[in-house]
């Protein structure tokens, strides 16, 4: 960041001169005298880096279906009983033709699907799995990000395989997975990690899909805002009322303008509007917990309305503690509530269960601490490492 050189006449109330400035330097590397302007400065150059993002398609599906040949072709699920309220972990593409989804009631699936074949997890098939797939990572890079059992970034800027190229390494790791695991990834290839995941999205299931550096300003000007990470149905529409469909409207914006509306966000949303992601990939990083939440678009009134939206919460958090990997202890249950001013609160409770019970009893308590209308309600479960402390994160071990 470069230092600010007054630009004032000295016939300003300090105090505002001062505020500004404070406010101008917290949301931007630019002169106040631009900002004030409204002019958005040109993007900066970042270092140039290949990030590779790979997502096994439908992954416990996939395992499921190479181990038993019969599964194949037919609507699948792998997930809890439907007669003891069990929860779909993922499923393959004919059953989500008909509808069913990840974190779905089981019992919901088979009434969108009455012939879907519903499986018991087998995590100790999906670990070994993904320990080969690992394994094949490493042999382009140790830069390597896991999100899941299956899901990773790689970084293969330093990879001198093919010369160099992050489009052929994918396609290599493509071929790789299909001819040693028998199933199929899909691989994104961008300059950042924000590009490369959506671009592995792009032609799924196995798929490769590749955004170069010159592509980025015309492929991210396309794209709906909705795709952009962070973005939920409440943010989006908030978007939408202010004109702003596409990152090229969004790019009409000034960041002082966007970190008004939107806060603090509205600093990431200009720079995912022009493609702009600084995070690096990082292979040691420990989850400390996993929750869901949700904006309501209307303010839950009180307790009660609170309360009605717990067992869908619920069901969703059950669904992504299914694929967490095993080497992490679910711990303490936490609620988080935001009330409509803004203000939140949250509570955990070391000893509690993770039933709906225990947090309709977390909310209570929650709740009783503003007794305002709610605008957010989230809840989570802290997570225990099973290994080291200082062991190297290793998801796919």
């Amino acid at each position: 960041m470069r230092p600010y050189r007054p630009c004032c006449t000295g016939l300003e109330p300090m105090g505002v001169v001062k505020s500004v400035y404070c406010f101008a330097l917290r949301v931007s590397d630019r002169p106040l005298s631009e900002i004030l302007h409204n002019r958005s400065p040109r993007p900066h150059v970042m270092p140039q880096r290949k990030i590779i993002h790979i997502d096994c398609d439908c992954f416990y599906a996939a395992i499921e279906m190479r181990d038993d040949p019969k599964l194949a072709g037919k609507p699948l699920a792998v997930g809890g009983s439907a007669d003891r309220r069990g929860v779909i972990a993922t499923c393959n593409y004919e059953a989500r033709a008909y509808g069913v989804r990840s974190a779905m009631s089981s019992r919901h699936a088979l009434t969108l699907c009455p012939d879907l074949t519903i499986v018991k997890p087998r995590m100790d098939a999906y670990k070994e799995a993904s320990k080969e797939i690992l394994t094949i990572f490493r042999d382009y890079t140790d830069l390597i990000e896991p999100l899941s059992l299956d899901e990773a970034f790689l970084d293969v800027s330093e990879c001198s395989h093919f010369a160099g190229s992050a489009t052929r390494i994918a396609q290599d790791i493509r071929k790789r997975v299909s001819n040693q695991l028998h199933i199929t990834v899909s691989a994104g290839v961008a300059p950042n990690k924000f590009l490369a995941k959506i671009a592995s999205d792009w032609r799924k299931p196995n798929g490769l899909f590749v955004i170069t550096p010159d592509q980025v300003e015309g492929f991210v000007a396309d794209l709906p805002v909705s795709k952009l990470h962070g973005v939920g149905k409440v943010t989006a529409d908030k978007l939408g009322r202010l004109g702003i469909v596409s990152c090229a409207d969004l790019r009409g914006w000034s960041k002082l303008s966007l970190v008004r509306e939107f806060g603090s966000f509205g600093e990431r949303l200009w720079n995912l509007a022009h493609g702009i992601d600084e995070r690096v990939v990082q292979n040691d990083s420990r989850r400390q917990s996993v929750s869901v939440e949700n904006t309501y678009d209307t303010d839950l009134p009180d307790l009660p309305s609170c309360l009605e939206k717990l067992p869908d919460l619920l069901e969703n958090l059950n669904g992504r503690l299914s694929r967490i990997d095993t080497l992490y202890r679910p711990g303490k249950p936490f609620v988080k509530v935001k009330f409509h001013d803004f203000t939140q609160t949250t509570l955990e409770q070391a000893g509690a269960g993770r039933d709906l019970e225990s947090y309709q009893q977390l909310l209570a308590q929650a709740f009783a601490r503003g007794g305002k209308p709610v605008r957010l309600l989230g809840i989570g479960v802290r997570l225990h490492d099973l290994r080291g402390a200082h062991e190297q994160l290793q998801l796919f071990t």
